[in-house]
């Protein structure tokens, strides 16, 4: 059975920094609504969100992220599936994306990142202004956000055979639901 506050303390107790636990909000959100949008279960995709970078902070380098997190997730007893998922996300492991849940985790984890950054250059920072049309311009200037993986978001796409504005909206709207959680609510004029 998934817990998902044993799993927002554990993603606590090796992530320290307010950014990589608010990506992880993010994507855990993002991987709620798609798995509403699919029928599959949000309890199972959330928790896999949330924690597929748990690991991170503590082992940032290639050969340790995501590998090191999936032993200690394996040792805990989190389902094959959310392992699979986990180690799909980062392409240099070369395990492949074969579930919906796998192809869902890289369809949303750069994109949400992106979308965070759109957000944060908005006067408002709020995400309610954000739309797709923002994310499509933002993504053809290579300096603004440099170090999300265009790659990845299109790869993630069309591994789902999404449409892209419907995607981006799906996205948005979902890290809208939790703005105050995630600093995108946005702030009052000075």
């Amino acid at each position: 059975m998934l817990d998902r506050r044993a799993a927002w303390e554990l993603l606590c107790e090796y992530t320290t920094g307010e950014s990589l636990r608010k990506h992880a909000l993010g994507v855990e959100a993002a991987m709620r609504t798609m798995a509403k949008k699919y029928g599959e279960d949000p309890e199972l995709w959330g928790i896999t969100g949330l924690l597929h970078d748990f690991d991170y902070e503590k082992y940032p380098t290639a050969d340790e992220h995501p590998y090191k997190g999936n032993e200690i997730l394996k040792e805990l007893g989190y389902p094959q599936e959310l392992l699979d998922a986990i180690m799909g996300h980062a392409e240099y492991t070369g395990v492949k994306r074969q579930s919906l849940l796998a192809k869902s985790l890289f369809a949303v984890d750069e994109l949400v990142g992106f979308i965070f950054a759109v957000t944060y250059v908005r006067p408002s920072r709020a995400i309610s202004e954000v739309v797709p049309r923002s994310i499509r311009k933002k993504l053809k200037s290579k300096s603004f956000a440099a170090s999300v993986n265009r790659e990845d978001i299109a790869n993630g796409i069309t591994d789902l055979n999404l449409e892209e504005n419907e995607h981006y909206q799906l996205i948005i709207d979902a890290l809208a639901d939790v703005a105050g959680d995630l600093g995108l609510a946005g702030v009052s004029p000075e």
